[in-house]
C-alpha cells in the first residue's frame, strides 16, 4: 500500500521533459518581450525563481537567485541577505538538487542539446572537474563581489558578468537581435560570453550536462542539501539484485546503491525507471514518517 501511494504521488516525474518545459515557461511567461527587446519590470522581479534563469531575459518574471545574491554581496551597503539566502536554503531543504533535474531552464536546455544525434562520451573519468563548481560558488559568487569593489564601493556580479552562459543565451543574444542600439554597443565581453556559451553548447551535445557537473554554483549550493532534504531516494536492499543497471543508466555518474543522497544526483528518476525489481523509490520524509505511524496503529 505504501509503494502504491508513493507511485501515485511521484508518477508524474516520469514526464520530466514536460515538467522542465512547463517550469521554463512558468519562469519566462512574457514571450512578447522578445520582440520588443524589453524587460519585464513588474513586482515579480523581486522574487527569486528556483533555477538558473537570467534576470535580463526579456521574458523572465523573476530573479535568478545567484544574480540576486551577488547584487546584495556586491552592493556598497553590504549586509547579509536573509531573504535570498533563506529562499535558497528553503529550496535546498525541500528537494535538494531535484531543482536541477526538473525546474532549471538551463538544465533543460542542456538536456535538449544532448538529444542531438551525435557520438556521446562518458564523464566518468572527469570526476575531479566536479569540484570546480564549488570553487566558483565560493570565489566568484561570494568572495570577489564582496572584496573587489570599485571606487563607489560596488562589486560586480563576477559570475553573472564574466562566466554564466545563461545570461548571454537568455539576455544578451535576444536583446541584441531586437535592438540595434544594443548591437552597436557590443564589445569584448559579449564575445567572451558568447564563446563560453558556444563551448557549453558543443560540450552538451557530446557530454551530459557539463555546466551542471562542472561549473554551476547554484547546483553546487543545492547539492549540499541532498543528504538532509525532505525529498529523498531509497534503495531496498532486499529487492536490489546488484545488476548495475541504475549505475549504467545514470548520466550524472552516480551509483545510487552506494550513496542514495550523492551530491551529484539531480533526482531525475532514470534509475527508478530502469530498475527491474522496483528496488529504488523516492518520497518526502514526512510521508514516510506518517506511513510508519499509521502502520504501527494498524498493527
Amino acid at each position: 500500500m505504501k509503494n502504491q501511494k508513493q507511485n501515485s504521488i511521484f508518477s508524474f516525474f516520469k514526464k520530466r521533459g514536460f515538467i522542465q518545459a512547463l517550469a521554463t515557461l512558468g519562469t519566462n511567461p512574457h514571450i512578447a518581450n522578445f520582440l520588443r527587446g524589453a524587460l519585464y519590470t513588474g513586482p515579480g522581479k523581486k522574487l527569486c525563481v528556483p533555477g538558473l534563469n537570467c534576470y535580463s531575459c526579456p521574458a523572465a518574471t523573476g530573479a535568478c537567485p545567484i544574480g540576486s545574491f551577488q547584487a546584495v554581496v556586491g552592493s556598497s551597503h553590504f549586509s547579509f541577505s536573509y531573504y535570498i539566502t533563506g529562499i535558497l536554503i528553503f529550496f535546498g531543504v525541500m528537494v535538494g538538487r531535484l531543482i536541477c533535474g526538473f525546474l532549471c531552464p538551463f538544465g533543460w536546455f542542456q538536456d535538449l542539446l544532448h538529444k542531438i544525434p551525435f557520438k556521446k562520451f562518458s564523464t566518468e573519468k572527469l570526476k575531479p572537474l566536479r569540484y570546480l563548481k564549488y570553487i566558483i560558488l565560493v570565489v566568484a559568487v561570494v568572495i570577489l563581489p564582496a572584496l573587489l569593489t570599485n571606487e563607489t564601493g560596488m562589486g560586480p556580479p563576477y559570475f553573472c558578468k564574466y562566466i554564466c552562459p545563461q545570461g548571454i543565451l537568455e539576455g544578451g543574444i535576444p536583446l541584441s537581435i531586437a535592438k540595434e542600439s544594443i548591437r552597436n554597443t557590443l564589445g569584448t565581453l559579449f564575445s567572451v560570453k558568447f564563446t563560453i556559451l558556444s563551448i557549453m553548447v558543443l560540450l552538451s551535445i557530446v557530454f551530459y550536462r557539463p555546466f551542471c557537473k562542472w561549473i554551476c554554483p547554484l547546483g553546487a549550493f543545492y547539492s549540499l542539501f541532498n543528504k538532509i532534504s525532505f525529498y529523498q531516494y531509497h534503495v531496498d536492499e532486499h529487492k536490489c539484485i546488484s545488476c548495475g543497471r541504475c549505475k549504467r543508466t545514470c548520466k550524472m555518474d552516480v551509483d545510487i546503491t552506494k550513496n542514495n543522497a550523492h551530491l551529484e544526483c539531480i533526482r531525475c528518476g532514470e534509475c527508478k525507471n530502469v530498475c527491474p525489481t522496483d528496488a529504488i523509490s523516492s518520497s518526502f520524509q514526512w510521508v514516510d514518517k506518517k506511513d510508519k505511524v499509521k502502520e504501527v496503529k494498524e498493527a
